[in-house]
């Protein structure tokens, strides 16, 4: 497949069955920056993989590209949602192929990027979902456990019987951990099993960008400030006034649980900052036990150093594709 650049000169790609490329990496490391460039010279478009930017009305707080950046760009999968409804990995993977199915009947190269592992890791792996219909009656109950004696208690229950799932989920996270723990009760067996494996259809190359974590965490502490100075408490309280619910999955979010416990005067805005602050580091902790520095099959880049002309490089070589299963 030849892709083009932004100038119109030709690329030659090595012979290579539905390439898709892959730009990962933990939260605040720059993939929209990085991934915008690449598109626009390889004239290609984005996949967001990034589960914060399906929801409307949530722009600040997510860290949403501007308007300015989609323009530049053709992304796919942002603004798909309202707070109040759900993109569940199911919906998530059949939207994408869909999608990639699109791109390559137009001679394009998809770019798919995003930090949240579990989608990113449906399409790279290319999952076979566990077949279980929503038991809603189940969910209620569980919810009502979560609500009596505290989403930690419901956690540490998945914790103990399917650790592997639960080392991939945020304990605040109550709709993963329901449905995780509904899957297993439903079956008998672990969610983390059931979770099964196909060939891949696709051609790959994943890239990451890679900074020391004293720097990342400067980064992430410095977009929290710009988030607070660029009006994220009044995007909160406008999702508040319009009637979504603090305890809608897409406001588990971090960032919004803690300025809606600010608003409530529960905490102050200089501890709601803490508290962002921490908890976005924890997230990156988890964050790499999807995207680890030693996987075989990500070529690393240093963020302080990226190199657009290499990076281009890398990706029209033969190096580094994975060929379909």
């Amino acid at each position: 497949m030849n892709i083009m650049r932004s100038n119109g000169s030709r690329m030659l790609l090595p012979d290579l069955e539905k390439p898709v490329i892959f730009i990962v990496g933990p939260t605040a490391s720059g993939k929209t920056s990085l991934s915008i460039q690449l598109a626009k010279r390889f004239d290609s478009e984005i996949i967001s993989a990034d589960s914060r930017y399906f929801y409307r009305k949530m722009d600040i707080g997510t860290a949403k590209p501007s308007n300015e950046e989609l323009g530049t760009v053709k992304h796919y999968l942002i603004d798909i949602a309202d707070p109040d409804e759900s993109v569940s990995v199911a919906e998530f993977k059949q939207a994408v192929n869909k999608i990639i199915s699109n791109l390559h009947n137009r001679n394009k190269i998809p770019f798919v990027v995003g930090g949240t592992g579990q989608y990113i890791h449906a399409i790279l792996k290319n999952w076979k979902m566990p077949e279980i219909e929503a038991d809603h009656q189940l969910r209620i109950i569980l919810e009502r456990f979560a609500e009596q004696h505290g989403k930690l208690r419901l956690f540490e229950f998945l914790e103990k019987f399917d650790p592997d799932s639960a080392r991939l989920i945020d304990y605040r996270n109550v709709r993963r951990t329901i449905r995780a723990v509904e899957v297993m009760l439903k079956t008998g067996q672990k969610f983390s099993a059931q979770r099964s494996k196909e060939g891949s259809p696709f051609s790959k190359k994943i890239i990451g960008i890679y900074w020391t974590r004293e720097v990342l965490y400067q980064r992430i502490d410095q977009r929290i400030e710009m988030m607070i100075e660029n009006g994220f408490i009044d995007e909160v309280r406008t999702l508040l006034a319009s009637n979504y619910s603090p305890d809608l999955p897409s406001m588990s979010a971090i960032g919004y649980r803690e300025i809606v416990a600010f608003i409530r005067g529960e905490i102050s805005l200089d501890e709601a900052i803490v508290l962002m602050k921490r908890n976005s580091r924890q997230f990156v902790r988890r964050q790499a036990n999807w995207f680890k520095e030693n996987d075989p099959d990500i070529k690393w880049f240093e963020g302080n150093s990226l190199n657009l002309l290499n990076i281009g490089d890398y990706l029209i070589s033969e190096q580094g594709w994975i060929r379909p299963e």
